[in-house]
């Protein structure tokens, strides 16, 4: 009896190892099976007074499909992939606007839109119709962060991996056989947890002073101009939103002229009679809140003492005219002298500042440029800026476009040279004479290189206000910045306006597999079960004897239960 065993035992020892082989085999086939892994950047989500927009959800487990489906599929567990240069608008509203059912979207973007790409846009951007794609972004974006979309929504940049994976996709579209459980094809994972609030989002101001030169025996407080600039960004994704332009641009100017004008007040011998007030405030995109903000935590005295304020922005994409909006009439006198001697400014360096006048209506809560905030305080003040009208709320403050690759460093330089010569004439009297104290070929002239160099960094660097730590160190970069060029640097940390909530998860890992049909797996299974029985009449035959095999398959005599 112990040899029959014995056999027994190796039969059975080797066939639980040949089925261990199988299933460490399938599983590597499994592993095997992932085509790549792409960085993608999540669609934003927010609530506006408890109103949700942008994408609600955050993890992915679909197939792919592309836009050559089927007329009337269902598209309900399917994750569309678009590339931007291909968008179909028409589509993008049905599902979006009209809430048809989706599995979700995933938008390819050019490289020309990736802040890390350090090539530049190349031959495409000079050649391809890059206002056409401008237009269409924009389009697109404005789109997708005033909608309520119940699916996860992302963006990943082109590239040879993902593009191979498009063509399949395509290629099995266009000859009818989408991507099913049954069909096999490509699915798209996103392992993510449920997207979560974040808790009392937090904004940063920051402010720098250079004191005025008071004369023996004045002991009336200095009038004071304020430089502000808003640093902040809002975009669809907000792990992308840079907004070199918007407010990039302001932010850059008010460094350069913090800086020029530091020159001048190292020496008392021309030092201004005016204090300088530079504020980078955050919150811009949602009401000027950190304006708002600090401006109230001013000190009064401070606060009455000021003269005018400059608010700077979008000033980096323009080529002829700049406009200054204000909020007083044109007649006021204040509002004529700004004016004059910005218009007499431009006109020396060749290009023309227009007057654009707005009036504040005190019982709606929006504000459409960051001078009104200053406006409802009684505090005069004017926006530079290229745009001709003002932006609806949480639009146009750096989206896809407004990327490095758009921003015109001229433009920037130029309207640091009209800032910086106008507030100049300002504080040392000279208004009406062409006086040139920041000559190109002076100590004091405008220096291209910091202005690149910081341009360069803000086009890398997103800023969405409610992701920002206050230790962030873009703003730890800004805060010292400002120290080199100006005194009493005062850093104020307030909570976000409470109408506005955000959503974290912004960045994710795109897990693209190639997963086979169904008919292949049953084939497959038909295959190896085939294949042990085989194996498992082989061992057997060959330890117990043909007999012993038709035995397991004989039917067992019934045992008769005697009765008493």
């Amino acid at each position: 009896m112990a040899p029959r065993k014995a056999g027994e035992r190796d039969m059975l020892e080797s066939f639980y190892s040949i089925i261990a082989l199988v299933f460490i085999l399938v599983a590597c086939v499994e592993l095997c099976d992932a085509a790549t892994v792409v960085d993608v950047y999540r669609l934003i989500q927010y609530d506006i007074s408890g109103v949700p927009f942008g994408s609600r959800l955050a993890a992915l487990n679909h197939h792919a499909g592309s836009l050559h489906f089927a007329p009337g599929a269902d598209l309900s567990r399917t994750v569309v992939i678009i590339p931007v240069r291909e968008l179909n608008m028409s589509f993008v509203k049905e599902y979006i606007v009209q809430r048809q059912p989706l599995g979700g979207l995933l938008f390819l973007l050019p490289q020309m839109f990736n802040f890390d790409n350090r090539d530049g846009m190349g031959i495409y951007h000079q050649n391809h119709g890059k206002e056409l794609l401008h237009n269409v972004m924009v389009e697109l974006e404005q789109l997708l962060i005033h909608a309520n979309i119940p699916y996860p929504v992302y963006f990943a940049f082109e590239d040879s991996d993902i593009d191979a994976v498009l063509a399949d996709i395509n290629k099995n579209d266009a000859i009818g056989q989408p991507a099913t459980a049954t069909t096999g094809g490509f699915k798209f994972v996103v392992s993510a947890p449920e997207p979560k609030k974040l808790a009392s989002p937090t904004i940063t101001n920051i402010q720098g002073w250079l004191p005025g030169l008071k004369t023996d025996g004045d002991a009336s407080q200095l009038p004071t101009i304020a430089i502000v600039a808003s640093y902040d960004t809002f975009g669809a994704a907000p792990a992308l939103s840079v907004g070199s332009d918007s407010n990039g641009s302001g932010i850059v100017a008010l460094l350069e002229i913090a800086r020029l004008f530091s020159l001048l007040y190292s020496n008392p011998k021309t030092r201004g009679r005016y204090n300088l007030l530079f504020g980078l405030t955050s919150g811009g995109p949602y009401n000027y809140n950190g304006t708002q903000k600090w401006l109230r935590s001013l000190d009064q005295r401070l606060r009455e003492s000021i003269d005018y304020a400059i608010c700077l922005n979008s000033i980096g994409s323009w080529d002829n005219e700049l406009w200054i909006h204000v909020s007083k009439p044109p007649e006021n006198a204040y509002i004529k002298q700004i004016f004059e001697g910005f218009s007499n400014v431009a006109e020396e360096l060749g290009f023309k500042v227009g007057l654009k006048h707005k009036k504040i209506n005190i019982s709606n809560p929006r504000v459409a440029w960051e001078h009104e905030q200053f406006s409802r305080l009684r505090v005069t003040a004017a926006t530079l800026s290229e745009l001709f009208t003002a932006p609806e709320l949480m639009e146009r403050t750096g989206g896809f476009v407004d990327s490095r690759h758009f921003v015109n460093e001229t433009a920037i330089i130029r309207s640091i040279k009209l800032v910086a010569e106008s507030l100049a004439r300002h504080v040392y009297g000279h208004q009406g004479k062409n006086i040139q104290i920041f000559s190109d070929k002076s100590s004091l002239a405008v220096n291209p290189s910091y202005i690149q160099l910081w341009l360069d960094l803000l086009s890398r660097t997103p800023r969405v206000a409610p992701f920002l730590s206050k230790n962030d160190p873009l703003v730890m970069a800004l805060k010292k910045e400002l120290e080199d060029h100006t005194n009493e640097v005062n850093v104020q940390h307030e909570l976000l306006d409470g109408m506005f909530t955000f959503y974290d998860l912004t960045k994710a890992r795109l897990n693209i597999y190639q997963v086979a049909s169904v008919t292949f797996d049953l084939l497959l299974l038909l295959v190896l079960g085939s294949y042990l029985i085989v194996l498992f009449s082989f061992l057997v035959i060959t330890t117990r004897g043909l007999d012993e095999l038709f035995s397991l398959f004989r039917r067992p005599p019934s045992r008769k239960v005697k009765t008493a």
